[in-house]
């Protein structure tokens, strides 16, 4: 557990005591409280707003007040245009119809299409709107009194956006195929720029009057003369770049989205990733019968006019589909799946998020002729207008804390400057599942001391706070919030054990001498020094980084992972038993590290079992600490040597033949080997071929005229103990 050392308050101090005393018998709490501190923007990004803006450095004030200006009976809202006073058309989608909103919020079907989708709409300069319908993308031509011709039929999947050009022509951007359409005012069409990708997103004339237009797969930003010749001047790691906007100083900003769409197509052979980028959950189109899926955040990138471009804000949570520049040269950004609004300033840029509505996507914005924002919304389809006064109380909902187990809470303390009239309240709930319902506990009453309050929820594994803002003389802020927590201890476990081969050993990894073994007490050494035989060894995870494996007869070596769902710092033991016994033997306690070197000659031959308890009372008082343990299977120990038993010789007329047998007490023969006359050594196998009990029976033959004037027997059992014997055979003859 994490343990905050320093000053408590005397809140602070009567609170732990108060908790301690209260604990239930058989509830066991770690000994040092967790604090959860809440602080910075995008700690406080995790949460959920209602009325309330965070800036850069943390700050949760009121946000503006936020108007519903129109709901639609449409999930979506896809283009917001100013019809020339002080109202709007709206594009909509699934119903393919443009709505006329006025200045109170009245609304009027003011155009309705065959198809399910209007993606854009431009005014004419006459007066009423064009109108770029999908799929089966179609222009339409709407006069101010709403008379409704169709302008062309692209016979193009998708329309995306519409431009006006200086030349007073209208220039379309359209998928699947990645074509910009130019159409005069009489009709005339002809296709102005293939730009190899799938989708044109975006367009927009530069001061010079040449074509910028952003696409989707790739990710690219164009820039077409008027004789048609294109160049790129961003090649972008996105999936596609939309929302291009040109400031006064022909800077260019575009909304970047990460992230592959995963379409499935029943009547259409292709569709694009703009419905990606507009609709985060997942949504199926009936009509059109595909599916999408989410993608992986965005960025909002931007292009200065010598070329040279940058990233000057990215998330990977929020979208952003829609930008805005406004007359401080701000950029607003309308993003999603929170439909959050964030406007960036300064350099490098930093981000405040201005506010939150109740839909999941912010489309599109635009301002109204008094520089009013107005944006758009999908899931559902909403018009909303930004206000300039601030909203009368705000709330925000934390992130839910998860203490992983049953938790004791501490206290709350937030850090807040309340100007007169203003005020902040703050109150928690807890549960025992991961999304607050009505499971939970209820609110609980508003606290009221900042600099520590006893929280009153039940305990529980899960715990929420709320913040309430009121408005009085100004906004009051809101900086920090800490709460404290006692969580239930939890038994460390021993997750796996390895055990060497009888005899290994390892140095310690930066041993100053051949002696220093990891895990092994020097007091029980015999002194012999270790014999090298590789020059590493591998390692589990989570054990100590071993050294170089070294050989020494009774050596006994085990190693173990352990894991602690609190983090507590742990000390083990190491036990053993005979396989006879119940009751086990404590060989050594208080180690820190997971291994430890048995010397095996301090017992009887025989089958044992090894346990290794590991303990968090580092971390907890006597009264909390827990222990969990781990044995091994059954494992033999043998220090004796086997015998050697040689027969006399037989003397026979091709040479001569000798018996021997070879016995263990505890371990099978393993290896036997045999040398006539300080010969080479040769490998011998039993007389049933198998070596495989403690007992085997050998015969050499020597085919010799001569008979061998010395036999000498070596054996070996499976614990490496090794023994010899020797015998002159012409004592042996009869």
């Amino acid at each position: 557990m994490k343990c905050f050392c320093g000053y408590r308050s005397p809140v602070f101090r009567k609170a732990f005591a108060a908790l301690f005393a209260l604990l239930p018998v058989g509830l066991l709490v770690a000994a040092s409280p967790t604090f959860w501190h809440v602080s910075t923007q995008s700690e406080l990004l995790q949460g959920d707003l209602e009325h309330l803006s965070v800036d850069e450095s943390g700050q949760i004030t009121l946000s503006p007040e936020t108007g519903l200006i129109h709901e639609s009976p449409a999930p979506f809202v896809w283009s917001v245009v100013s019809n020339g006073s002080d109202g709007f058309w709206i594009a909509t989608g699934d119903e393919g119809r443009v709505y006329e909103i006025g200045a109170d919020g009245g609304s009027s079907i003011f155009f309705d299409a065959v198809e399910s989708e209007v993606h854009a709409l431009a005014r004419r300069p006459e007066g009423g709107l064009y109108v770029g319908t999908s799929p089966n993308g179609k222009v339409y031509e709407i006069q101010a009194n709403g008379e409704s011709t169709t302008l062309v039929d692209l016979e193009e999947t998708y329309i995306w956006s519409m431009v006006l050009g200086p030349d007073d022509a209208l220039y379309v951007a359209t998928g699947t195929q990645g074509v910009i359409y130019r159409i005069e005012s009489d009709g005339t069409t002809a296709p102005f720029y293939n730009t190899h990708t799938t989708n044109v997103l975006s367009l927009a004339f530069d001061s010079q009057g040449r074509l910028l237009a952003g696409t989707e797969s790739p990710g690219r930003l164009l820039r077409i003369d008027s004789d048609r010749r294109g160049f790129v001047l961003l090649d972008s790691e996105f999936s596609e770049l939309r929302s291009l906007r040109i400031a006064k100083d022909g800077t260019l900003y575009l909304a970047g989205v990460r992230g592959e769409t995963n379409i499935s197509q029943s009547a259409l052979d292709s569709q694009s990733t703009q419905q990606t980028a507009v609709v985060r959950a997942e949504v199926t189109d009936t009509a059109n019968g595909f599916r999408v899926t989410p993608t992986d955040g965005g960025a909002v990138l931007r292009v200065k006019p010598d070329g040279v471009w940058d990233v000057i804000w990215q998330s990977p949570n929020d979208v952003p589909y829609d930008l805005l520049i406004d007359d401080t040269d701000g950029l607003v950004v309308g993003t999603g799946p929170n439909g959050r609004i964030y406007r960036l300033v300064g350099e490098p840029a930093t981000a405040t998020l201005i506010t939150r509505v109740a839909a999941s996507q912010i489309t599109t914005m635009t301002y109204a002729p008094g520089r009013r924002l107005h944006f758009g919304t999908a899931n559902p389809g909403k018009l909303f207008a930004l206000s300039d006064s601030m909203a009368a109380e705000g709330t925000y909902f934390s992130d839910v804390r998860d203490a992983r187990t049953i938790a004791t809470w501490g206290t709350i303390r937030w850090t807040s400057s309340e100007p007169s009239g203003s005020q902040v309240e703050l109150s928690t709930r807890s549960g025992n599942t991961d999304d607050p319902d009505e499971m939970w506990s209820d609110w609980s009453e508003s606290y009221n001391i900042s600099s520590g309050q006893v929280i009153t929820s039940p305990k529980a594994r899960y715990l929420q706070w709320r913040a309430v803002l009121k408005r009085g003389a100004t906004t009051p802020v809101l900086t920090s919030v800490t709460t404290s927590y006692l969580p239930r201890n939890v038994a460390p476990k021993i997750t796996s054990i390895t055990q060497h081969p009888a005899g290994t050993a390892f140095q310690e990894t930066f041993a100053g001498t051949e002696m220093d073994l990891a895990g092994f007490d020097p007091a029980s050494t015999n002194n012999a020094l270790p014999t090298r035989i590789e020059s590493e060894a591998r390692t589990q995870p989570g054990q100590p980084t071993l050294g170089r494996r070294v050989y020494r007869k009774g050596l006994q070596t085990f190693g173990w992972t352990a894991e602690d769902a609190d983090n507590d710092r742990l000390e083990y033991s190491v036990h053993y038993r005979a396989e006879d016994t119940r009751n086990w033997t404590r060989l050594i306690a208080g180690l820190t590290d997971p291994i430890f070197v048995w010397d095996t000659e301090s017992v009887p031959d025989g089958r044992y079992l090894a346990m290794v308890e590991a303990s968090d009372g580092r971390s907890n008082s006597p009264q909390t600490t827990l222990t969990g343990r781990r044995s091994t299977s059954v494992f033999d120990i043998d220090n004796t040597s086997p015998r050697i038993n040689i027969n006399p010789a037989q003397i026979e007329s091709n040479g001569t033949s000798i018996s021997f047998t070879v016995q263990d007490a505890q371990s099978i023969i393993e290896r036997v080997e045999f040398s006539f006359d300080e010969n080479l050594w040769e490998v011998v196998y039993p007389v049933d071929g198998i070596a495989d009990s403690r007992l085997e029976s050998f015969e050499v033959f020597s085919f010799s005229d001569q008979t061998p004037e010395r036999l000498v027997v070596r054996a070996t059992d499976a614990m490496n103990n090794t023994s010899s014997s020797s015998q002159t055979l012409a004592d042996l003859e009869r």
